[in-house]
């Protein structure tokens, strides 16, 4: 009999880190939006220089809250504070198990009393729609799943359109959006503005550092609002680039999140044994994979905690209780590891890509531009110089914007800034089984630890928060 959930994969086949360092899913998809409307490199040029558009509306889940228990039930699953969470506000909402590893994050909209909305990768919903059924809260729950990663020439459809334009320019073309001057909208904060003969949602964000707003509305909406933003911008007279697939997961490069951390899911009794039993064996969790040279026996090596991503900045320290609250006391005694940007040496860089052009020689792992998605999660081993590990890193590409390779990760808490440091490319072996790695060797590519968020704007304009604080 066919395995049907996490729990029957893992009783089949107790390696679990085996099983997704060696998944069959192929490379990691942002769906349905064309890789490419200019050309990546002015793409990501454009959030520094002049504005972007990004299309939001197919590549994150998104859920739907409501319901008398909408705020308990939110403010329990989550590490959040929800004192100061007034309506027209939004926040990063971060679950964590019982034991303290994060899950995933969602950005949370709350548009009513009792109705929430929260947008973000599939393991953050998936925990919440368990919980619910789980649980015995009042609380009604609505899913719409991330578009198809290959839908095939199948039309999409999806609840709400998402549109965000950031840049030095993006608030000409509001203003011409709105006829008029957009009101003052505080950082993660929510207005209406005009676009065409619709009103919308605006958020006030910026994931690349750059400011501007996001704005939503029903997917119906969609190709009107977009229309709308075209002609705003021609009237702005403003080079709106918009922005692709391939550029648009390069943007947190530069402003410091690190998007998808290994769901802390798959050790644990109790709750966490019945979610695995819950969790379907086409889900996120069992089909999702592990890339990079970092390899370990213990799936919790890879697991990660809210110290370490920057997150404690915003724990509800003060609520009566939360799933995970005992754990993130210890965890706050503890030492713990940091969220750093790492700078790959260029002249490194370029002698692994340098070696695929040398015939009858074994190459190193090829290194995809802008963002090597080869996986759904990324832990490459960062070493000393006495070859110790002391770190992971967890996200990479290129920064056309900076002229080099970045990638994020965490490192030990005596690691510090200008700290050169050493990262393995590539994977042991000659590779895993994954469809989407060659065979290859593995490298050394020198990087230097610096500041996150890496790009300056990011670091002196954002408002405090998880990004800034360090």
């Amino acid at each position: 009999m066919a395995a049907s959930s996490l729990s029957d994969i893992m009783k089949e086949n107790p390696d679990i880190v085996g099983r997704l360092r060696n998944s069959k899913i192929g490379m990691y998809v942002y769906p349905v939006v064309a890789p490419e409307f200019a050309n990546w490199r002015d793409e990501q040029a454009a959030w520094r220089h002049s504005a972007v558009l990004f299309d939001q509306s197919h590549h994150m889940d998104e859920l739907i809250v409501e319901g008398p228990d909408a705020e308990a039930f939110l403010a329990y699953h989550g590490i959040n504070s929800f004192s100061n969470f007034d309506l027209n506000r939004a926040k990063h909402f971060v679950p964590v198990t019982p034991n303290g590893h994060v899950i995933g994050d969602h950005i949370i909209f709350r548009e009513r009393k009792d109705k929430f909305i929260l947008v973000g990768r599939a393991p953050t919903s998936n925990w919440l729609m368990f919980c619910a059924a789980y649980g015995k809260w009042n609380v009604r729950i609505k899913h719409d799943p991330r578009s198809p990663s290959r839908p095939e020439g199948e039309r999409v459809f999806r609840t709400h359109y998402r549109y965000q334009i950031q840049g030095p320019e993006a608030y000409k073309i509001f203003e011409k959006l709105n006829r008029g001057p957009i009101p003052e909208i505080k950082f993660f904060h929510v207005d209406q503005i005009n676009v065409g003969s619709k009103k919308v949602q605006a958020l006030r964000h910026g994931m690349s550092g750059a400011p501007g707003l996001e704005i939503w509305g029903p997917y119906d909406d969609k190709n009107y609002i977009l229309s709308c933003i075209l002609e705003a911008a021609k009237e702005a007279n403003v080079d709106l680039v918009r922005c692709g697939s391939r550029a648009y997961s390069t943007n947190t490069l530069e402003s410091g999140w690190i998007p998808s951390p290994l769901p802390g899911i798959y050790t644990g009794d109790g709750m966490l044994q019945a979610y695995r039993e819950w969790l379907g064996a086409d889900s996120y969790e069992a089909t999702g994979a592990i890339g990079g040279s970092y390899v370990s026996n213990n799936i919790e090596d890879y697991y990660v905690n809210p110290f370490e991503l920057g997150y404690d900045f915003y724990i509800g320290w003060k609520k009566d209780d939360f799933i995970g609250k005992q754990a993130l006391l210890k965890q706050k005694e503890q030492k713990n590891r940091k969220k750093v940007t790492f700078e790959w040496n260029a002249e490194d860089v370029v002698e692994v890509i340098a070696s695929a052009f040398r015939p009858g020689e074994d190459h190193y792992k090829w290194i995809d531009f802008p963002q090597p998605n080869y996986a759904s999660t990324s832990a490459d081993l960062i070493l000393d110089q006495s070859g110790k590990r002391v770190g992971m890193s967890m996200f990479n590409g290129y920064s056309y914007n900076e002229r080099c390779l970045l990638s994020l990760g965490i490192v030990d808490p005596d690691i510090n800034e200008g700290d050169v440091l050493t990262l393995v490319w590539g994977e042991p072996d000659g590779g895993s089984g994954k469809t989407s790695t060659e065979r290859h060797k593995q490298a050394k590519i020198r990087v230097r630890v610096s500041p996150t968020p890496y790009a300056r704007e990011a670091r002196e304009n954002y408002a405090d928060s998880w990004r800034t604080k360090r």
